[in-house]
Formats: C-alpha cells, structure tokens, sequence
C-alpha cells in the first residue's frame, strides 16, 4: 500500500482566491516574506485543531503535510510543514524554500537522516525519504507545477545550489 492511500492522501486545485494567495506567493517579495511567516502560522493551527487543519492548505489550496525529521544538527524531532506532491503511490517533496538562496533546513534534515513520520489530517505515518532519481526529478517538477504553478518560477529563480527532491514512501 502507497503512502497516499495510507494517508488518505487527496489534493485539488486551489479556488480562486486561494490561486490569487498563490500568484503572490510566486513573486520575489511575496516568496520571502511567506517563507518566513507561513510556518509561524501553519504549526499552531494545526495544533489547535488536532491536525484537522494547516493555515497554508486553507490559504493557498495546496496539500501540505506536517513532516518529522530528526535535526541534524541536534538530534531533536523537528516538525515543518511542507508541499506533499502526489507521485505514483507515495509523495515528494521540493525542496525550494520559496526559492531562497538556502536549503530548507527539513532538507538537510532528511539527507543526514533519511527516517521521518508524516501527518495529513490526522492520518500519521512512518516514512522513509530518499533522494529522486534524475528521471523522478523531471516527474516530480512536472507534479508541482500541476500542484502549485510558482514551482515554474521557483525553478527559473533558483541557480546557485541545488534542488533537493525527496521520494516519501512508507517505512517497512
């Protein structure tokens, strides 16, 4: 059984005002300041709700999951939220930072260790990331795109590192 389908993983297209959150949050000031602000947000409503609920997902119309990486710097769980891209059976994440300069730091999280735990309304699953292959990685921006049209201009904007893309499946 796939990740989405032990999730209960859906997504759909975001409704017009949720696509306007969208277009600003493709622009260069848009990016930053959602970068730095959306988390502060997603984390309490979603905790206030008991997980029904992420502020970023009612926002902007895109499915975002609440991933648990061990910091790899200290060891200590750190939860973010982040885009869950549908792929095949199980889900990817981007990492593009809004197209900042840096790695997200779940990223760098998730390649010292690769074991984490997911959270979609309430459903809570172990996983396993690891890194896309170079033929995932062109399905996996194909699939953001769908998801969120900004991952077009995120890829445009970000030449300086590296996109780190990570296949999600369930932990065995």
């Amino acid at each position: 059984m796939g990740l989405q389908q032990q999730l209960g993983f859906t997504a759909k297209p975001g409704n017009a005002a949720q696509r306007g959150v969208q277009r600003v949050a493709q622009t260069k000031q848009g990016s930053w300041l959602l970068q730095r602000t959306l988390y502060r947000l997603d984390r309490p409503v979603y905790g206030w709700t008991g997980g029904r609920i992420i502020f970023s997902e009612v926002v902007a119309g895109i499915p975002v999951i609440m991933l648990t990486a061990t910091g790899a710097k200290t060891g200590l769980p750190r939860t973010m939220p982040v885009l869950g891209i549908p792929l095949n059976e199980d889900l990817v994440l981007m990492g593009t930072n809004f197209a900042q300069p840096g790695s997200p730091a779940w990223a760098l999280n998730l390649e010292a260790n690769p074991r984490a735990h997911v959270d979609w309304h309430g459903h809570q699953v172990d996983v396993v990331a690891r890194a896309a292959t170079p033929e995932e990685r062109e399905a996996a921006w194909t699939a953001a795109i769908r998801f969120y049209s900004g991952f077009a201009k995120y890829r445009e904007r970000i030449t300086e590192r590296p996109v780190r893309i990570f296949i999600l499946e369930p932990a065995g």
